[in-house]
């Protein structure tokens, strides 16, 4: 896997040079429906606003919040955001960089290499002095040709064998994953057998991914390297794709559970566990 993050300085240096650079704004946070009329007031200039709840994920139902789109609706989609073969992605959002991570693991899924995460969000590239502009961007259409398949994904069928044979990761806040506090899905709780590795602590204080080294350390005292198979879960996939992204910086493979604990926990018959300890 290429390079995943791009920082704010080498951005406005390819921004400089005139190299081919599409900007994803992927403002975005649960319980909020306002990220369209933030993008409108100000984003980074030329960036093109995607909203995760229509354009990165099929209808809410069965498989979950936010199910995977399909491909040949996620192909037009990205065409209709200006992306041409042989263009940089960069995708950002304003809430910790798990938004942007969604549309990254798409494209990656969807076999477009060159996709970025802005690190550090908006909020990095106002603290370096990067200028936003207001409105709404509608881009040419892009010719960019997409395939599917290209990152490990494992279904509800499947999440069991991660937690008796690898490590199964529950990126959710400690308390969600306890069954302490539940403010969305069905039930409280988490998948018996996962362990819990909340994907806000991949980040610094300033909201820039931790170095490389950091990771590592992070996930190794908790069990995880890439010996055994790894997969990794959330509310709906969303924070889970951030969660790959970070162990993918670590040098760890993970596959994401689309449905994630939204398709769990509704499933009738599902085991549910609560507690720090596995179930």
């Amino acid at each position: 896997m290429t390079g995943i993050l791009i920082s704010t300085a080498e951005l406005h240096a390819s921004l400089d040079n005139g190299e081919p650079v599409r900007l994803l704004d992927v403002r975005w946070e649960l319980g909020r429906s306002d990220g369209h009329g933030r993008y409108l007031k100000g984003h980074l200039p030329s960036a093109v606003y995607v909203d995760l709840d229509t354009e990165l994920s099929a209808p809410a139902g069965p498989g979950g919040r936010h199910p995977l789109p399909s491909p040949r609706v996620f192909e037009a989609l990205a065409k209709g955001w200006g992306i041409n073969d042989g263009d940089t992605v960069v995708a950002y959002d304003a809430s910790g960089g798990a938004a942007a991570a969604r549309a990254w693991w798409l494209l990656r899924h969807a076999g477009f290499g060159n996709v970025r995460l802005l690190d550090g969000g908006l909020q990095a590239w106002q603290a370096d002095g990067g200028a936003l502009e207001s409105g709404q961007v509608t881009p040419v259409p892009g010719s960019v040709s997409l395939s599917w398949g290209h990152m490990p994904v494992v279904d509800m069928a499947g999440v069991p064998a991660f937690a008796a044979e690898g490590v199964l990761i529950d990126a959710r806040a400690p308390e969600r994953f306890r069954g302490e506090s539940e403010p969305i899905d069905p039930q409280a709780g988490h998948i018996p057998g996962a362990i819990n590795i909340p994907a806000s602590g991949n980040l610094d204080a300033n909201g820039h991914y931790l170095l490389v080294p950091e990771l590592r350390q992070r996930f190794q005292a908790a069990g995880v390297d890439s010996s055994k198979p790894v997969g990794t879960y959330c509310g709906s996939g969303i924070y889970a794709s951030a969660q790959v992204a970070a162990l993918a910086m670590a040098g760890i493979e993970a596959a994401l559970y689309p449905g994630s604990w939204s398709q769990w926990s509704s499933t009738p018959g599902q085991p549910v566990a609560t507690g720090a300890a596995d179930g």
